[in-house]
């Protein structure tokens, strides 16, 4: 029984983890490395990961440089930002591209606020999920009723512990969201 709460204790770590991948392509406002990290670029015919084929770094609060390893590619790479449909405007200088970040809108800010809110609500359901798995198993695998009732308990801490660091998680991406 105890190998199934370490279990679910993984499951909940790699469905936080997850959820922090996610808030981290929702920007705010800054220039963040990985609002790309899932473009695509058409190099020679296959597509291939951007920061593979270039290096990219952060020049400015608000600015993106990227430098490709082959300056055969930048007009891949102007083009695969471009299909990203991310908001974003490359600016090829014929070395590197430059994306300059603009600053966000009010409403902006709110609708990204929402998204970190539904993205910590389907975390949530995810954890609830792998719960009702787990007791469902506890209860057919249990010995007797105080076993059951303990391990049953046991998971419920283990739920709570996890909501408490979505609470958490999310109040810090809401704060830095509506950082102006």
């Amino acid at each position: 029984m105890e190998e199934l709460l370490i279990n679910a204790e993984e499951k909940m770590s790699l469905a936080i983890e997850k959820m922090v991948e996610r808030y981290q392509n929702i920007r705010a406002g800054r220039a963040n490395p990985a609002i790309l990290d899932g473009i695509l670029v058409s190099y020679y015919g296959t597509p291939t990961p951007l920061n593979q084929i270039a290096a990219i770094n952060i020049p400015e609060a608000r600015q993106i440089a990227i430098k490709p390893f082959d300056k055969n590619s930048l007009g891949d790479i102007e083009k695969a930002i471009y299909d990203a449909n991310l908001g974003l405007t490359p600016t090829n200088t014929g070395d590197f591209i430059i994306i300059t970040i603009p600053p966000l809108t009010e409403e902006t800010r709110r609708d990204y606020v929402k998204q970190v809110k539904t993205i910590a609500e389907d975390t949530r359901i995810t954890l609830r999920n792998i719960r009702q798995e787990i007791n469902n198993t506890i209860k057919k695998e249990a010995s007797n009723e105080d076993e059951e009732k303990a391990f049953l308990d046991e998971m419920q801490e283990l739920i709570n512990k996890y909501n408490k660091i979505i609470e958490e998680k999310t109040a810090n991406k809401e704060t830095e969201l509506m950082k102006v």
